[in-house]
């Protein structure tokens, strides 16, 4: 099971009161609902390391895989002296967010996809912490990320990881910069695992594939961050460049999908883009459908955040089919699998939250959309052979990789 916010905090507690000489918690911040915002700290280098949890809520994964981390280095802190840091975690950067998607966490050892699906929430882009105001834009930075920024500033860390979940697909890292040989241990610690690698992800669509299962910043793409959607912002991915931070983005699937580790060639790139394509617009056309048939009905302020992230992906689906047309005509099985799930995944989405927010005004539209997230989730499940990734395997990605980047950006003696 994923820990809850609350859970986090009682065992960093926890964790703490036990190795009080390499453990300490403290907040440095507050969400936008009041939350504390807690970073667990771990022995004394003076080197800086920083693993970010929870930017996502439907990501509850990364918060798992830092409390590992954190309890490995209280049984045997000489980890932390070879590698001369100070290992810090912040344990959730959205707790207002998990908070809204308190339920979405799946019960081993065989989930619901559906069931899950009841809880769904990701917030709208510009109230996702990670993502900060672009260049020129007149956005003021969410609390949240303002924290996030501080501390960037006063640890200056050598690495900074951030644990995301990604719900069906392969695993996946996106680096700001090479690190010799960190590709090929991502690649054996997820063979190791069994789970698949994403030959070719679709998230980070300017940055350089180094296939299988990494993405490598390009040098000129260091000012802002482009989602397939179109949406621009600066990162806080980007933000400790000027620190000659390394930021390792590490993407863990919770249910793996084999088709998406596929390499050969696809045979017909442009009929397998404008099948995905066409795919999603079908599908946000049926939402819209059911959506009009009746007048739209009141939303519960408390879930108002579900309605404005369901509205908004609903609107960019076309540019996110756009962003796919524009893509070089070339690509693996597995790239073309991937953007089946987006496809698929996007609009399962829209159904989630918007069932939620109607729950109780509207029954009728939301038990319609009800259908639609059960029968979309048994075409998934029937389409891609989902298979259930054990949490201790998650994290477990999660862990060796921060492990052995952190060892070849810390060299002993270094």
């Amino acid at each position: 099971m994923y820990p809850s916010v609350g859970e986090l905090e009682r065992q960093a507690r926890a964790l703490v009161a036990a190795a009080p000489g390499v453990l300490r918690l403290r907040a440095v911040g507050e969400s936008r609902a009041g939350r504390p915002l807690w970073l667990l700290s771990a022995g004394h280098g003076d080197r800086q390391i920083l693993t970010v949890a929870g930017a996502h809520a439907n990501e509850p994964v990364g918060g798992a895989s830092a409390l590992r981390l954190a309890r490995l280095f209280a049984r045997g802190p000489r980890a932390l002296d070879r590698l001369g840091c100070t290992w810090h975690f912040l344990l959730c950067l959205d707790p207002d967010g998990a908070h809204l998607a308190q339920g979405w966490a799946p019960e081993e050892p065989e989930p619901s996809l559906e069931r899950c699906h009841r809880h769904f929430y990701r917030p709208a882009f510009a109230r996702q912490p990670e993502s900060l105001p672009a260049p020129g834009e007149k956005r003021e930075l969410l609390p949240e990320s303002a924290a996030l920024v501080r501390l960037l500033d006063e640890l200056k860390p050598v690495a900074q990881f951030t644990l995301h979940g990604i719900e069906f697909g392969g695993a996946f890292a996106m680096l700001t910069r090479e690190v010799a040989g960190a590709a090929r241990a991502i690649r054996e610690t997820a063979a190791f695992l069994r789970i698949p690698l994403d030959d070719h992800p679709c998230d980070g669509p300017d940055w350089h594939p180094d296939p299988p299962g990494v993405l490598l910043l390009p040098a000129d793409r260091a000012g802002s961050e482009r989602d397939p959607s179109g949406f621009v912002a600066g990162s806080t991915w980007l933000y400790p460049l000027r620190h000659c931070t390394l930021t390792a983005l590490i993407e863990a699937p919770a249910w793996a999908v084999p088709a998406v580790s596929d390499a050969r060639p696809a045979a017909d790139p442009e009929r397998e883009v404008a099948r995905v394509g066409e795919l999603l617009l079908a599908r946000t056309r049926e939402l819209t459908a059911v959506l009009s048939e009746r007048p739209a009905a009141p939303v519960p302020e408390d879930l108002a955040p579900l309605r404005d992230a369901a509205a908004e992906l609903l609107d960019v689906a076309p540019s996110i089919v756009d962003t796919w047309a524009s893509e070089e005509r070339s690509g693996s099985r597995g790239h073309f699998a991937t953007l089946g799930i987006a496809a698929r995944r996007i609009p399962l989405r829209i159904a989630a939250m918007t069932r939620r927010t109607l729950a109780h005004t509207d029954p009728r539209t939301a038990a319609a959309l009800a259908g639609l997230v059960r029968e979309w989730c048994q075409e998934l499940t029937k389409t891609y052979d989902l298979r259930w990734v054990p949490v201790s395997a998650q994290t477990g990605l999660h862990v060796r990789t921060m492990i052995d980047i952190a060892r070849r950006v810390c060299p002993e003696g270094g």
